[in-house]
């Protein structure tokens, strides 16, 4: 057993009684952990009065060597992200976020870029609608990069469109099989690193977007459970984005 210090972002949580909660947090240093926080719900106590979905606390939590859950001693709220309230729209973007982590990051692995990126995210979802997309994408990239699962956009010369191979994580444009992707999404998506998206179009942003919601999709092997709900039903939908995976650019 250890105890252990560190930042965190709630990503799941179960009432265990009337004063307890089990939670799933992202920590930064720790990776996902798990764990039974005693006594959280009351009024007065070491846990802020509960922890909800989205915030961002310090924990302290002493950890099993086993599959058996943690036990946090306390979380010290930092924020509540408020701008999740702003609207259905920030919030559902919101809990999409969270989700992806939650079906993407297995128990105690590390990633503390990506930590720092849902942090950045959750935090950007306060402004209108066109930062929200924006924060989406920057997200879903950086989930992408620090996974493993980055396309890789090395493509030679210009093209106005190519294919993608979800299979492959690759461009192409040469090959006649896969989705249709216009050209310039795949140079958005290559300014990521560089906070390119914060001066793309509306549409070219959402483009790239649903695009990556439905590789995240490939990748995991099944589709989160908000998907549909942020994206207003299949991303890949031709009457919700700029096309499907045949005959339609993305």
């Amino acid at each position: 057993m250890a105890t252990i210090v560190d930042q965190a972002v709630c990503i799941r949580h179960w009432d265990w009684s009337e004063t307890s909660q089990t939670v799933s947090l992202l920590t930064r240093e720790h990776g996902v952990v798990r764990g039974l926080a005693k006594g959280s719900r009351r009024e007065r106590g070491a846990f802020s009065g509960g922890i909800e979905l989205a915030t961002r606390g310090e924990l302290v939590a002493i950890l099993k060597n086993t599959d058996a859950l943690s036990t946090l001693t306390s979380w010290e709220l930092s924020s509540l992200h408020a701008g999740l309230r702003r609207s259905l729209n920030a919030y559902n973007a919101g809990m999409y976020l969270i989700d992806l982590v939650f079906h993407a990051v297995t128990d105690r692995d590390p990633h503390p870029e990506l930590f720092d990126a849902l942090c950045r995210g959750l935090e950007a979802l306060g402004a209108d609608d066109a930062a929200v997309e924006r924060a989406v994408l920057g997200f879903q990239w950086a989930m992408l990069s620090e996974t493993g699962y980055r396309p890789d956009l090395d493509i030679p010369g210009t093209r106005d469109v190519v294919r993608f191979r979800p299979e492959l994580g690759r461009f192409s444009a040469d090959d006649q099989s896969g989705w249709r992707v216009r050209g310039a999404t795949v140079e958005l998506l290559a300014s990521l690193d560089g906070g390119g998206a914060g001066s793309a179009g509306v549409e070219a942003v959402a483009r790239a977007n649903r695009l990556l919601a439905a590789y995240i999709r490939h990748v995991l092997g099944r589709e989160p459970p908000t998907m549909r709900v942020y994206w207003g039903g299949d991303p890949l939908s031709p009457a919700r984005a700029a096309g499907g995976p045949k005959g339609h650019e993305r």
